[in-house]
């Protein structure tokens, strides 16, 4: 039967599609990915023969020993076999094998990616999960930021990874960026670690990849790949005090005097939470709420005002302003870059 070329399109355009995800694991970017997706050829690779190979014995048999009732011995019960050693070896012995080097091939990954050397100019970035947030702190830079991680790009010549170290503030979350690396687990009181090395600039998007909670789907993440300069100059703002305009003061006044500062931070001003996300370059950031929401003016007064009308079930309460002091913290917040 001849292929239509309507099908033939179709199914080339859905591949192509599949592969140039922001989220496809078969588009990696960086070296950890780069072994995820070649142990993952290599299962498939095992597991599609196996599956032609008994599906042909399958078909083989059903057009072999079919039932004819045109056959002269149609009406007499087959010759009965009963055991063959040779084939009873082979059907245990080749699954071992498979077993025993998809064990070695997995080892071998797991190793090169979690025990590989840190070299000294390796970025130390450390992540903290939340219900339904991520943030981000930067020790060795003096920076505390929320759901948008920035890291720079690693030229292989002079490779620049960057080292996560991972805890969960709450529940169980699980860390995945599926272009730069495989799924690290964040777990109450304990602390794990991956390296990501991203080979070219842009946005890397990821998910939380274990359920925590009714927010869990809207848990989204956000990796921006910068150039070096980039990178520097993003730090050198990071490093700053938030611009704040003089039109806000009044915004600033509401803001300092309601429960706002009992959950978030503001460098530079009286509001120092750690329960909700480090707001100091609030507006520098192109989304909040864990990059579920597009920043902008009308999204964040309606956040502020009913934060379940983007994600129900979060754990911020609504904050009941009246409509003057809505507008007056929305223009307050929209001035911090």
């Amino acid at each position: 039967m001849p292929i239509h070329p309507v099908s033939t399109g179709l199914a080339f355009a859905v591949t192509s599609d599949f592969l140039q995800s922001p989220t496809s694991t078969f588009a990696p970017a960086g070296t950890p990915a780069h072994s995820v997706v070649g142990l993952s050829w290599l299962v498939y690779g095992i597991t599609g023969g196996i599956f032609l190979v008994v599906g042909g014995l399958l078909v083989y048999a059903l057009f072999r020993f079919r039932h004819r009732p045109s056959s002269p011995n149609a009406d007499q019960e087959p010759a009965q076999v009963y055991g063959s050693n040779q084939i009873e070896l082979s059907w245990t012995v080749i699954p071992i094998l498979i077993t025993v080097m998809l064990f070695l091939a997995t080892t071998r990954v797991i190793f090169s990616t979690e025990h590989a050397g840190k070299p000294p100019e390796a970025l130390d970035v450390t992540v903290i999960g939340h219900q339904f947030w991520w943030e981000y702190r930067y020790p060795k830079l003096g920076i505390v930021t929320a759901n948008e991680l920035h890291v720079p790009v690693s030229d292989p010549k002079h490779p620049t990874p960057t080292y996560l170290t991972m805890s969960s503030a709450d529940t169980d979350h699980s860390f995945w960026i599926p272009r730069l690396a495989g799924k690290m687990d964040l777990i109450p009181n304990k602390v794990n670690t991956m390296w990501i090395d991203p080979e070219t600039a842009g946005l890397y998007l990821g998910q939380c990849a274990q359920y925590c909670g009714t927010q869990h789907a809207k848990m989204l993440l956000r990796v921006y790949a910068d150039t070096p300069e980039q990178f520097a100059a993003w730090v050198a703002h990071q490093q700053q005090t938030a611009s704040q305009s003089p039109d806000a003061v009044e915004g600033k006044a509401v803001f300092e005097h309601n429960a706002c500062i009992s959950c978030h931070t503001v460098a530079g001003t009286v509001a120092n939470g750690r329960f909700g996300p480090d707001l100091t370059h609030l507006a520098s950031r192109d989304t909040f709420a864990s990059g579920a929401v597009p920043l902008s003016r009308e999204n964040l007064r309606t956040f502020v005002d009913d934060p379940s009308h983007f994600k129900p079930g979060v754990l911020m309460p609504p904050m009941h302003l009246n409509e003057h002091d809505l507008d007056l913290v929305t223009s307050y917040l929209v001035t911090l870059k």
